[in-house]
């Protein structure tokens, strides 16, 4: 899989914003202690320490690319019950029915086969366990005020998703994937992030204003010719200026399903 967004600060400043209540909220009264989880794509852990906290002495495992876990080593400093590994959602280094829940936390939008990787999710979760995943959906986010250019922003993040073999549109997917999976059973909801006051735009806003210059997709976006750097910048100033906006905001909705059998 590649990763859209990258590795850069902007993003990592993002990620970490993340807790369980803010992006996990739906799973949370599925925990106990002493159940083991199993965080795909954990980033920069900070979702991993919160669900570590929830099931202890429960042993709690976050995976993703090796380079990412030097962050999340220190969300997680001192909690006992974590584990953080390399890994790879398509093969997962663990024995069939290993793990109570499994948590994938905006993984499916950016993998070429999301249901086999919910197979894959499917096969290490123990009978009768949990795989619960959320994702965005790129194509329903909204605004206000109206923006043509943030408009362009949208779309063009939403094509260099797609040709890096992701689908960015996920979060409305996630019960027909997880269906197709295999899967007995599976619970469906949603939920949202809104950015209305003053901070959360100052957050929101100011991070992407940033981000569109100088992440993974704003090179990827120059580097295929799909924008000019002229055409970021005015994106970027688009940003801050939604971001002082008085009356401004921002959802970001999600799909999100708990999948058992």
């Amino acid at each position: 899989m590649t990763y859209t967004h990258g590795h850069h600060s902007t993003v990592l400043r993002s990620h970490q914003w993340r807790t369980a209540e803010n992006s996990c909220a739906y799973l949370l009264p599925h925990l106990k202690p002493g159940i083991s989880v199993l965080d795909v794509g954990c980033g920069p852990g900070t979702i991993t320490a919160d669900l570590a906290r929830a099931v202890a002495p429960g042993r709690v495992v976050g995976i993703d690319a090796a380079g990412v876990l030097e962050s999340a080593s220190a969300a997680v400093e001192g909690l006992a019950n974590v584990e953080l590994t390399g890994g790879d959602v398509m093969a997962l280094e663990f024995p069939d029915d290993t793990f109570d829940v499994v948590h994938a936390h905006q993984v499916l939008q950016h993998v070429a086969d999301p249901v086999g990787a919910l197979r894959e999710m499917r096969r290490v979760v123990k009978p009768g366990g949990i795989v619960a995943v959320r994702d965005a959906d790129y194509e329903a986010f909204t605004w206000f005020p109206a923006s043509e250019v943030l408009q362009r922003w949208l779309d063009l993040v939403r094509s260099v998703h797609r040709a890096n073999g992701g689908e960015p549109d996920a979060g409305r997917r996630l019960l027909s994937w997880t269906r197709e999976a295999g899967f007995e059973e599976a619970e469906a909801g949603a939920s949202v992030w809104c950015y209305a006051d003053a901070e959360g735009r100052d957050w929101w806003g100011g991070m992407w204003a940033e981000r569109i210059l100088s992440s993974a997709v704003a090179e990827q976006a120059v580097a295929e010719a799909r924008v000019t750097r002229e055409e970021l910048r005015e994106m970027s100033r688009a940003w801050r200026e939604w971001s002082a906006a008085a009356d401004g905001w921002f959802l970001v909705p999600h799909g999100e399903v708990l999948a058992r059998g």
